[in-house]
């Protein structure tokens, strides 16, 4: 039977990947304390904690694939319309624009992607939060499990 303590304890590890505001890398250090001080008291708070750090390094791994995926193609985009300026010292500058690259159209979904990466990470959060208050397993989606 789960007493309050520990559903307390499960639903402040999830909240406390919020800290990361706060404090830098506070995703992690919040709940992998939490966790360590409190996974030998409950198999609940064990699993809770887990679920927690996984789903962050996971979300970390994604953010950094994302991020290699659209450097280039900032790059690519940015070093090939260098000829949008025109400068003539009799005539003035004229700026020459043209159609977007659809590098910059690439570039600009996966800037979406991680905004909406980012706003689902924080609604699943929320809702393994309210998981664990109600004494409830929550598993998170598309988690890698690091921690078995």
């Amino acid at each position: 039977m789960l007493d309050n303590h520990q559903k307390n304890i499960a639903t402040f590890i999830h909240l406390s990947t919020f800290s990361r505001f706060i404090i830098p890398f506070g995703n992690f250090i919040g709940p992998i304390v939490l966790w360590m001080a409190n996974k030998e008291k409950s198999e609940f708070v064990d699993n809770h904690g887990k679920q927690a750090i996984n789903f962050q390094m996971s979300i970390l791994l994604y953010a950094l694939i994302l991020g290699l995926l659209s450097v280039p193609f900032f790059f690519f985009n940015l070093f090939s319309s260098f000829d949008f300026i025109d400068i003539d010292p009799f005539d003035g500058i004229h700026l020459n624009i043209t159609e977007p690259s659809p590098l910059l159209y690439i570039g600009g979904g996966l800037g979406a992607l991680a905004i909406l990466g980012f706003i689902l990470e924080l609604v699943f959060i929320v809702i393994a939060s309210l998981k664990a208050r109600d004494g409830e397993m929550y598993h998170y989606p598309l988690t890698i499990d690091f921690l078995k």
